[in-house]
């Protein structure tokens, strides 16, 4: 393949400066809604965005419009720093072992999403990408216990069951808000709930 001299020399589309503003815009205006909702404000206000971003409020308003996008966006940052913990292979000797490690990784992972996903819950009935990221969550942190479990534990339907919902989020949001503990005493608390029913389960 060759190239012509008049391709050779073509000069370069100059770049949208405009399309480059809105896109630093809205990288600004997202991590200012992500430093909002960690800082505990679960809904943010535009003029909040505004300031805490440096952009003006039209500007802010204008990519309010599109609430799906920046969630999509505030999402994918928060699982950049979920993910290595949530994917790490498992270690331990056997299947009680690596649960007793699935539990401390989920007391790291959900103290990290906390704040995000008390805000996406006030939000989800009013966007699909929230309700649908929602089910696939839930989903995943079903599917991460089940691997786990031998097929002569996973027989027995209510432990399961059980074991899922200890360690599902919403227990870690009742620890952690409802029964005020904090992080140390969530976590030993959890462990303790599992532990115990693990200790009811049969198989090695």
């Amino acid at each position: 393949m060759t190239i012509s001299a008049k391709s050779a020399t073509k000069t370069p589309k100059p770049v949208d400066g405009r399309r480059a503003r809105s896109v630093t815009s809205r990288r600004r205006i997202v991590a200012a809604m992500a430093t909002l909702i960690e800082g505990g404000d679960p809904m943010p206000s535009a003029a909040r965005v505004a300031e805490e971003a440096g952009v003006g409020l039209r500007t802010v308003f204008r990519h309010f419009d599109d609430m799906d996008t920046l969630y999509s966006e505030i999402s994918a940052t928060i699982a950049e720093r979920v993910m290595p913990i949530v994917i790490a292979p498992y270690t331990g000797e056997d299947w009680r072992a690596n649960l007793r490690d699935l539990t401390q990784r989920r007391a790291r992972v959900f103290e990290t999403m906390l704040p995000f996903r008390l805000a996406a819950n006030i939000k989800r009935y009013q966007s699909p990408f929230l309700m649908a990221e929602y089910t696939r969550v839930v989903r995943l942190e079903r599917e991460l216990v089940l691997r786990l479990l031998p097929d002569g534990v996973r027989a027995d339907r209510t432990r399961v069951e059980a074991l899922i919902a200890m360690l599902s989020f919403q227990t870690w949001r009742a620890l952690r808000r409802d029964q005020a503990l904090t992080v140390e005493d969530a976590g030993s608390v959890l462990a303790h709930m599992v532990a115990a029913l693990v200790a009811t389960m049969p198989g090695r």
